[in-house]
């Protein structure tokens, strides 16, 4: 009995095979992750591009230096009772006017050094040198050697500044405006 005891006892231990374990589908995961990152991208480019048209600043059209410059030496005239701040004004105007305008460095020069490096180009011409010269060794006098001149000296002052901005003002063809007909005079002074 032993031995078929064991045998029966071994046959009734074999048992059947299980069942296959159903794995989870995964595979849902996987779509609603790329369908989230698609929906994080789109969100990211329509957040980039709202940032971009709210950054978005309507600038106004540039105004020309010589018009500029003229408006500054318009607004200088408002302090011609107070000598050294109308130098001031009138002078860092006329310089950074011509750094606009001639693209060349003037407001952190001294006076001597922009007019030695004027000297050495041709972006105006011989007299209009020696008048800027002139004007801003005149506009020195007050801001630094306390010189106190008159309103009729300011006024000659502010005279020359305009005149240097009228001179060298772009002509209107080549400002894109439509030039102002030039009039003849004839031998009795009158208009042709």
């Amino acid at each position: 009995m032993s031995t078929n005891s064991t045998a029966s006892a071994a046959m009734n231990d074999i048992r059947d095979i299980k069942p296959p374990v159903p794995t989870p589908d995964y595979w849902w995961l996987l779509w609603v992750g790329i369908a989230v990152l698609v929906l994080l991208i789109v969100l990211f480019i329509w957040w980039r591009i709202w940032l971009k048209r709210q950054s978005r600043v309507i600038e106004p059209p540039k105004i020309p230096a010589h018009i500029r410059a003229k408006q500054r030496l318009q607004e200088a005239l408002e302090f011609i009772t107070q000598p050294k701040p109308f130098c001031i004004l009138v002078s860092d105007t006329t310089r950074m006017y011509l750094e606009e305008r001639f693209t060349f460095r003037a407001p952190e020069r001294t006076t001597e050094e922009f007019l030695r490096e004027l000297q050495d180009t041709d972006l105006l011409a011989k007299e209009q040198k020696e008048r800027l010269g002139e004007f801003l060794e005149q506009c020195d006098l007050v801001k630094f050697a306390k010189y106190e001149p008159g309103e009729g000296e300011l006024k000659n002052l502010h005279g020359s500044a305009l005149r240097l901005v009228e001179e060298t003002a772009p002509r209107a063809e080549a400002a894109g405006q439509p030039a102002e007909p030039v009039h003849q005079q004839t031998d009795g002074g009158v208009p042709a």
